[in-house]
């Protein structure tokens, strides 16, 4: 029998969809690991600290959260209720998450301006 090698994005997508902290579910992403982790522990924890309603608190803890590890201009958007919504948005490459955990949707990102030349 001889063994394929696993194209290394395959092996990236199949980490990250199996990547949880608490029940989370990857959507989509193109954050390294190590952020994309930092952005699960960033929601598990605000899970831990503030009622499961409180989107407002859940939203401006993890922003500080990110503002804090690197640098200002994070974004964090959740939703209890619902799974549809409809966004457009610039960003700088590598710092886009959109997953799910527990009972909430977080979408997590670093704005640009729309003059900005990085997306």
């Amino acid at each position: 029998m001889r063994w394929k090698k696993v194209p290394k994005r395959l092996r990236e997508q199949k980490d990250q969809k199996e990547m949880q902290e608490g029940k989370a579910v990857i959507e989509d992403t193109d954050m390294p690991l190590k952020i994309l982790a930092q952005a699960l522990a960033s929601a598990s924890r605000a899970l831990d600290l503030y009622e499961v309603f409180d989107c407002i608190a859940f939203a401006a803890y993890i922003k500080k959260d990110f503002d804090k590890m690197h640098g200002p201009g994070w974004q964090c958007v959740d939703s209890v209720v619902g799974t549809n919504f409809s966004c457009f948005f610039n960003h700088f490459k590598g710092t886009f998450i959109y997953f799910a955990l527990e009972t909430l949707n977080f979408l997590i990102f670093k704005g640009i301006s729309s003059n900005s030349t990085s997306s």
